[in-house]
């Protein structure tokens, strides 16, 4: 039985019959989830308030039924809710300031355009190129501005070689899903709703990568080769050359220690800080010039954090300071502000989906025990949160039992990441992950749903607003970049999910 709080006009809940009601919370917030789908699905209703209204309607349910209080769901669920992710939204504020500084001094527009020159007139190379130097910068930037930069650089000259409209789209569409899986913005979503470890969120993020890239690639060869822009010559030893420099760290280290590891990095970035600082000084009042060095200012987070184990918000404060001291000049001061201030606004929407996210979490879950609303906790210490204990019964059969099961039921439901389907985690996605943690799924294998099928969401979505802007730029229905790019994206969703089965089903 639940214990609660009596709520006048209400059955006591310490009388015994508030077990009565718990089949019928558990249907009904089954109702109160399928309607917000509904209403997101057909658009009338937005992410940002279909969630936090989905939250409020499955508190109301156990209050009506006496196992919670009005104060209950004030506390444990809008005021614990909304500050329940609050790491992942200052990480998401603080990768909203570097992606503007990164705008602001040019050092974005500067890396296209010299990816392009490197690569010269041959469409396969420049293609991957291109695609590797957007996922760098997507790594750090985000948001439709920050497509719209990127974009009007890279479109004209993949354009300018010959490459299909859609060829083109998707060479951007992959570059951006790729860099968000290299995004430490997003990893904190993961390690916070999931209650993962930095390296479990990492080590799989970056697996589903190295799948992803190698789709993304597949893509541009077939789809060249479909337009006769790419003929197959024989062998060539070139990527034979790329995959031994980048396996050189595997080759090595076997020789050199972690500690060593990480002092050659924290080293080699403290030295080109103090480098770039001296040639800002050396040329104080000079036109403003981008150094090579400043072109690693995007990576800066996720090499503190992948090689050096600094924690999410430290990385970024000091990829803000790396980005700020290798671009240092007159008015410097004033344009990191302005980044600062643009930059926060401009993820201001994400911020309050978050907010949402925590509170449907909490509402399926229960209030976390250090936050306000832990005096539901201290005051039912031996007692499950009324709404996971009404919910858990009717979803335990429909949890996949075996790998398989969970790979191939996970890979049909794939669509479902769709025009804000269920499983997109920018709608109802994360908190249908929190139903699956209540509903016994290890939080491994929900990260393995999720950012599987967030490949999905990412490339082929026609409702994301990045889709819509290059399919009207580039002259062809946002339907078709949808069917040109589904079958490479969800092939990498299918090897995403087995590599997820194979780590964390069953842990």
């Amino acid at each position: 039985m639940v214990q609660g709080v009596a709520v006048p006009g209400f059955a006591d809940p310490g009388a015994g019959d508030c077990g009565e009601f718990t089949p019928v919370i558990g249907w009904g917030v089954g109702l109160v989830f399928v309607t917000a789908a509904a209403l997101m699905v057909g658009r009338v209703l937005p992410a940002l308030l279909a969630l936090p209204l989905m939250a409020t309607g499955m508190g109301v349910l156990p209050v009506l039924a006496g196992q919670l209080t009005w104060n209950d769901l004030f506390l444990g669920i809008w005021a614990d809710g909304s500050l329940r992710l609050a790491e992942p939204m200052v990480i998401a504020m603080l990768g909203g300031m570097l992606s503007s500084w990164l705008q602001k001094t040019g050092i974005a527009q500067s890396l296209v355009r010299g990816g392009a020159e490197l690569a010269g007139d041959r469409p396969w190379l420049l293609s991957v190129l291109l695609l590797g130097v957007v996922a760098v910068l997507f790594s750090a930037v985000g948001g439709l501005g920050a497509v719209i930069m990127v974009g009007t650089v890279v479109l004209p000259i993949l354009h300018s070689l010959g490459l299909r409209e859609y060829v083109s789209a998707g060479v951007l569409l992959f570059g951006i899903s790729l860099g968000g899986l290299l995004n430490p913005g997003n990893w904190a979503v993961y390690k916070t709703v999931l209650g993962l470890s930095d390296r479990q969120v990492s080590s799989y993020a970056l697996g589903v990568f190295g799948v992803m890239a190698v789709g993304a690639v597949t893509f541009i060869g077939v789809e060249l080769a479909r337009t006769r822009l790419v003929v197959w010559s024989g062998w060539r030893w070139e990527p034979v050359g790329w995959l031994g420099v980048a396996g050189l760290p595997w080759f090595l280290s076997p020789w050199v220690s972690l500690p060593g590891w990480r002092w050659g990095l924290g080293w080699g970035l403290g030295c080109l800080t103090l480098w770039g600082l001296g040639q800002g000084l050396r040329r104080w009042g000079q036109a403003p010039k981008i150094s090579w060095y400043a072109y690693l200012t995007p990576l800066v987070p996720l090499i503190l954090i992948l090689g050096l184990g600094v924690p999410f918000i430290p990385a970024f404060l000091l990829g803000l300071a790396y980005g700020f001291a290798v671009t240092l000049r007159r008015g410097g001061v004033n344009l990191l502000t302005g980044a600062m201030l643009e930059g926060s606004a401009s993820v201001v929407a994400a911020v309050v989906l978050m907010m949402g996210i925590g509170m449907t979490l909490s509402a399926v879950l229960g209030p976390t025990k250090t936050g306000v609303g832990a005096v539901w906790h201290t005051t039912h210490p031996d007692t499950v949160w009324p709404v996971l204990a009404a919910i858990q019964p009717l979803l335990a059969p429909l949890i996949p039992t075996s790998p398989w099961g969970y790979v191939v039921g996970f890979a049909l439901a794939a669509p479902l990441a769709l025009y804000r389907g269920p499983l997109n985690v920018w709608g109802l996605g994360y908190g249908m992950g929190g139903v699956m943690l209540s509903a016994g799924l290890p939080g491994g294998a929900v990260m393995g749903v999720l950012m599987s099928l967030g490949v999905i969401q990412g490339v082929c979505d026609p409702t994301n607003t990045h889709n819509v802007w290059l399919a009207n730029e580039v002259k062809t229905d946002v339907n078709v970049l949808l069917l040109k790019t589904l079958p490479y994206a969800w092939g990498v969703a299918v090897v995403g999910l087995m590599v997820a089965a194979s780590r964390y089903f069953g842990a």
